[in-house]
């Protein structure tokens, strides 16, 4: 690991900001907001075990299932815990230390790695960020200029942090985890002033979290309370099924964490989806989108063939002499449609017959009088 020390400048972002549309804003290459497809996070976070070569595969795979961005987690860890949780025993079967900070410090990268990891992802076309813990690995992210940065679901509260992030002027999303909308409402008043290019993210803090407590509809809530941002859903889960629910609840930003294998060893594997999973749930938002449509009703091209097959015309239900005024009892529905339709019976009874009809004839206008029997008699 390099073993490069970071500290916290607390000197404000005063570089250029970009221009902001409410509820929309750029990561790399993707526009996020209401009109676009799912930006899809694929969370890496430790899962790669304190590997290079695991990092890059994993940033691979998550490129090949169609993951928007790949992000891991960045700490300061001796900056970040006390001593007495730093030094805590950590023995268990997911530890990679003795104690915490041990099992911390072999899972952190340093600037060489996320540097090599920075070119990758750019080769591989694939946004790159992280979480950043604390203001020393915010300094950290910035200093590599990534294009964007995410803020855990127990930052909700730590508004100094959350201030200072967003005066670095990147995106900025936010998980909700744990919190109450107040909680959600005060980070939201904190950010927006400094900077409007923000996410904020539905999310159960539940590692992983059942699904009678994911509250999909509050992403409505978020969308009616919080206009000027973009919504979505970080999702601790198993399965693919919940990010669709987010997307048509209108969540436009979805994350969920990633492996190789659910069962290597480390507390998120389990509930991570696996490449496969990921490129499922990739393609079936993408179809989402696709399907969701612009909320206008429309006939197709593809329906209008079956439609004439399944529907029904006027038709003649026995024969008929010209100069018969036409009843009820004359007209039956058949298919196939293309003929008078049937929500114009109204029209064509008491007219009359203009040369003799048989049964099954399909009825038209040009077979009948212009006028019912008895507007003929008044004319």
């Amino acid at each position: 690991m390099d073993g490069t020390s970071w500290s916290p400048s607390f000197v404000p972002w005063s570089g250029p900001r970009e221009q902001h549309v409410a509820g929309t804003f750029r990561i790399g290459a993707h526009e996020i907001g209401d009109h676009t497809t799912c930006y899809v996070i694929a969370e890496i976070g430790h899962n790669h075990q304190g590997s290079l070569d695991k990092a890059r595969e994993l940033f691979r795979e998550a490129k090949l299932a169609g993951a928007h961005a790949v992000k891991l987690q960045k700490r300061d860890n001796r900056g970040l815990y006390t001593r007495a949780a730093f030094n805590k025993p950590y023995d268990n079967e997911n530890s990679f230390g003795a104690t915490y900070g041990e099992h911390r410090e072999f899972l952190e990268f340093g600037a060489k790695e996320y540097r090599e990891l920075q070119k990758y992802a750019a080769e591989l076309g694939i946004d790159f960020f992280a979480t950043a813990f604390d203001m020393a690995s915010a300094d950290f992210l910035a200093e590599l200029d990534v294009p964007a940065f995410k803020m855990a679901s127990g930052d909700i509260k730590s508004l100094p942090l959350l201030k200072y992030v967003a005066s670095f002027g990147k995106p900025l999303i936010v998980s909700t985890g744990g919190a109450l909308l107040d909680d959600v409402r005060r980070a939201y008043d904190a950010i927006m002033p400094i900077n409007q290019q923000l996410g904020i993210l539905q999310c159960t803090a539940g590692y992983p979290a059942a699904f009678e407590e994911l509250d999909l509809k509050v992403i409505d809530q978020y969308r009616q309370q919080f206009p000027k941002a973009v919504i979505g859903f970080s999702g601790h889960d198993n399965g693919i099924a919940m990010p669709v629910a987010a997307f048509v609840l209108g969540a436009r930003i979805v994350e969920k964490h990633f492996t190789l294998n659910r069962a290597m060893k480390g507390t998120d594997h389990a509930f991570s989806l696996e490449p496969v999973g990921l490129r499922k749930m990739v393609r079936d938002l993408e179809r989402t989108h696709k399907a969701l449509g612009d909320g206008s009703k429309k006939i197709y091209e593809s329906e209008k063939a079956p439609i004439i097959k399944m529907g029904k015309s006027l038709v003649i239900a026995r024969d008929l002499p010209a100069g018969h005024t036409l009843t009820a009892a004359d007209i039956v529905l058949k298919s196939p449609g293309g003929g008078i339709p049937p929500y114009d019976l109204e029209k064509v009874l008491g007219r009359v017959t203009l040369k003799a009809l048989y049964e099954d004839d399909f009825l038209a206008y040009d077979m009948l009088s212009s006028k019912p029997s008895a507007e003929l008699a008044r004319s």
